[in-house]
């Protein structure tokens, strides 16, 4: 029969990239100082990585050495976990978009749950909170105008929408313009000029 740390990473190995373990899920195994003391001993050793508290992933075998998962897919798996809409920031959805030549240098995330940072071996993703109409679109290419616009702000609200309503399909483009009620006066506002001239 396995030890506790080799249960423990098997379920880890058996996981698609940048998915996540939580003490809980080995509950019926022994008790939660057994667990933690064998994640514990996993993460000294580089089996685990700790990418926030209680979250444990495994890292990636490649020909250069174990590496981090990629933040997109550990992300995506705490957003399958929590059931939090879990999203690109403005920046990186502006620069996806063409609005911008911009790298954002750091992973951002937005959340319609808490703020938290993970640590994914040496860089770390911020998992930002924010309201509820920059998430209401979801991961849809009009979800990603909206916090491309909030990012890009009122004074660049219209040529943005110039441009988006050339990236964005007819039917994201029309998604867009029927989400006017729940955005910022601002953003609903330009919107509604570029649909008119449209």
């Amino acid at each position: 029969m396995n030890t506790l740390p080799e249960t423990i990473l098997q379920q880890a190995q058996s996981l698609p990239e940048g998915g996540i373990l939580s003490p809980k899920e080995f509950l019926h195994l022994g008790g939660r100082a057994a667990i933690d003391q064998a994640l514990s001993r996993l993460t000294k050793t580089g089996k685990l990585l700790r990418v926030a508290r209680g979250a444990y992933v495994a890292p990636v075998p490649s020909r250069f050495g174990p590496r981090a998962p990629a933040p997109e897919k550990v992300v995506q798996a705490l957003a399958e976990q929590s059931g939090e809409i879990v999203v690109p920031h403005g920046a990186s959805a502006a620069n996806t978009l063409g609005l911008t030549q911009q790298v954002p240098i750091r992973e951002v995330y937005l959340t319609s749950g808490r703020t938290r940072k993970l640590t994914l071996g040496r860089s770390e993703v911020l998992v930002k909170h924010a309201p509820r109409w920059m998430l209401a679109l979801g991961t849809r290419q009009a979800g990603a105008a909206v916090r491309a616009l909030a990012w890009m702000g009122p004074t660049h609200a219209s040529e943005s929408l110039a441009s988006l309503r050339h990236t964005l399909s007819s039917t994201e483009w029309h998604t867009l313009i029927a989400a006017r009620a729940i955005l910022p006066g601002w953003m609903a506002q330009a919107i509604g000029a570029e649909a008119i001239r449209g």
